[in-house]
């Protein structure tokens, strides 16, 4: 299970009890230094919801009782997903959060994916870091495109990653990139693009990964 291996699990994480004081929460944010924290039920298990500290910071500033259970202000009680949740889900749902909660097959807290995590396992699988160069080559949406593409790069070198950026209901243009492996040099690069441009591709962008990483 992927998740698995991306999250944070719950016995490394600082959670709060949603019995404690909104004094006692901003406390350990503020020693914490983290914007937020996980709310789980009193025995632990479950997850409630997030206090930011935020929101903790407005409530005291307007004279507002600190002796309040964090519950008063509880954040994101349904930002959580499955632990065999399939990927565009767990992507679609973290969009806008630093973190969200992980249950597992029981709705009990499991952990947290990060939007960093994330972040990082989409670099990695991009291979950005490993590759030499990145094109984006304009395409339409015809039938076959992306193999005549692919042919085309793939006669001088295998491809490490490949990437749809930009197809909406609206366009008829896709932009594909490709990460080139490292071996790849300038000479060969050239040739990839001649040959992109001989069956009818436009290549709109080069990144030298080289010089970004």
């Amino acid at each position: 299970m992927l998740l698995k291996t991306l999250m944070k699990q719950k016995n490394s994480l600082t959670t709060l009890s949603e019995d404690t004081t909104l004094e006692t929460a901003l406390s350990v944010l503020e020693d914490s230094d983290f914007r937020c924290v996980p709310i789980l039920d009193k025995t632990g298990t479950f997850f409630r919801g997030n206090i930011y500290k935020m929101h903790i910071y407005r409530h005291k500033s307007r004279g507002g009782d600190m002796q309040l259970p964090v519950t008063t202000l509880l954040k994101n009680s349904t930002k959580f997903i499955s632990i065999n949740a399939a990927f565009f889900t767990v992507f679609f749902a973290i969009k806008d959060l630093p973190y969200i909660a992980v249950l597992d097959e029981n709705s009990q807290f499991s952990g947290i994916l990060t939007h960093t995590k994330l972040l990082s396992m989409l670099a990695d699988g991009w291979n950005i870091h490993t590759g030499s160069y990145v094109i984006s080559v304009l395409s339409t949406d015809d039938r076959g495109s992306l193999v005549k593409m692919t042919k085309a790069i793939a006669k001088y070198t295998p491809i490490n990653n490949c990437l749809t950026l930009g197809l909406t209901a609206s366009s008829e243009f896709r932009q594909i990139l490709f990460t080139l492996p490292a071996e790849v040099n300038k000479r060969m690069l050239d040739k990839i693009i001649h040959n992109l441009h001989k069956k009818g591709f436009e290549v709109t962008e080069i990144e030298d990964l080289h010089t970004k990483f």
